[in-house]
């Protein structure tokens, strides 16, 4: 009974921070005064409840000296030119017609590089958005495309935080697991070009494409030259190199170029490399600003809580009676069916993608001995499940961001064609069993 008022006390306070629009951060940190409670509340002491804690957030220490890392990148590649010029690159490929399923192939694509929804929403999000209205193209549609172009890279990435979050949970390696989830995600995403380009030939529009080179022009030298730092991820991604050093080596060759080419000073580098970059020229700050260490300050927090949560949930056994029930679906739905259903419970408790991941991993690691079988699971279910909540940050960040309504989640076609195809082929392959 403890345990029901518990998980009804912290959903309660979730919901009252969606509710009133307060930082989802306040509700984690009551959540784990909940949680502390509750260990105390069952005999363990409350020394052993805070070590229990701190034995969770130790599985996701690496993670979080990543985080700094992926928010210095992320600067950088602001400050030395790189996003204008892959945004300027991109935009050469845009066509009236074809433009809602070319609005989720740039998303997907910046999204990869980046390894941030978040991120790619303020910037190749709000270029999509800017020229769809332009032309008269329905930002319905264009909202949707862009939630599932932002979270296809997200999901996939080498350098993505959710990629990271769960080969960290089932200790599987990094890479292994971005094959599996680009062979999984091929038919899904096929799916969702065809969807997006019916819908693009339906729906029309008809107007001048933005000159986006002019456009960055005002505030940077944009050479070919620029992309190198987005190069070299994709080719130490292809040959395995390890993540941090991938990030390091990618952040020194765009500071190198914001120093020579955009004539950045050492003292304005280091600054920006902490707090973000900051751009001169108004038309481009809604685009530009952002990144740096302390944007990622508010991630890290949220993923420092949820493990910690972890620890205490195995600690003190607090979701054991609920595992009992999905080891029962995971009998007549597959171990996937089950772990795609919790994940739908998860996703709207949760109101984050982090605590929906480090959920349902708790909840279902016992119905799939196989770790790798697992992080696919985990990776084809709650990390895109959680943005097709309409109350959580996943999905009401980039489409805020980006202007569009909250409606464009009905037609973010690929976080659900995954889930649902991949249910499709496992049923099938137990009614052959």
């Amino acid at each position: 009974m403890l345990e029901v008022i518990v998980i009804f006390a912290f959903i309660a306070v979730l919901m009252t921070c969606v509710a009133l629009d307060i930082s989802i951060v306040y509700a984690l940190a009551i959540g784990y005064f909940i949680f502390f409670f509750y260990g105390v509340k069952r005999g363990f002491g409350a020394k052993n409840v805070f070590f229990m804690s701190v034995k969770g957030v130790k599985t996701v220490k690496n993670l979080l000296i990543t985080f700094l890392l992926i928010g210095v990148v992320t600067a950088l590649w602001r400050a030395a030119g790189t996003i204008p010029m892959i945004i300027c690159y991109a935009s050469k490929l845009i066509h009236p017609s074809a433009f809602i399923v070319i609005a989720f192939l740039l998303n997907a694509l910046v999204s990869f590089l980046t390894g941030t929804a978040f991120g790619t929403a303020a910037t190749m999000g709000v270029i999509c958005m800017t020229m769809a209205l332009a032309m008269g193209i329905d930002p319905l549609y264009v909202g949707g495309a862009i939630l599932s172009g932002v979270y296809w890279g997200d999901r996939c990435s080498p350098v993505s935080t959710s990629a990271l979050l769960v080969s960290e949970l089932t200790k599987t390696d990094l890479y292994e697991n971005i094959k599996r989830m680009l062979k999984t995600g091929l038919i899904p995403t096929i799916i969702t070009c065809v969807i997006y380009l019916v819908l693009g030939l339906v729906s029309g529009g008809d107007g001048a494409v933005m000159d986006m080179e002019a456009m960055f022009s005002k505030g940077f030298t944009l050479h070919w030259v620029l992309v190198l730092p987005a190069v070299m991820i994709l080719v130490l991604a292809a040959f395995r190199v390890k993540v941090k050093k991938t990030l390091s080596i990618s952040a020194l060759l765009a500071a190198v170029l914001a120093v020579v080419i955009q004539k950045i000073g050492l003292i304005e580098l280091i600054k920006l490399m902490l707090f973000g970059y900051q751009t001169e020229v108004e038309e481009l700050a809604s685009m530009m600003n952002g990144g740096g260490v302390s944007s990622m300050v508010r991630t890290a927090v949220i993923v420092g809580l949820s493990s910690s949560f972890s620890g205490i949930f195995e600690g003190t056994g607090l979701l054991n009676s609920m595992k009992q029930y999905v080891a029962k679906i995971s009998e007549k739905a597959t171990p996937f069916g089950a772990t795609f259903l919790i994940s739908i419970v998860t996703s709207m408790v949760a109101c984050n993608q982090t605590l929906t991941a480090i959920l349902t991993h708790q909840l279902c690691r016992d119905i799939e001995p196989d770790a790798k079988e697992l992080a696919i699971y985990l990776e084809n279910t709650a990390i895109v499940m959680a943005s097709l909540v309409p109350w959580s940050i996943a999905g009401g960040v980039p489409l805020a961001t980006v202007g569009a309504p909250t409606a464009s989640m009905a037609l973010a076609c690929y976080l659900y064609v995954l889930p649902i195809w991949e249910l499709i082929l496992h049923l099938g392959r137990k009614k052959h069993m």
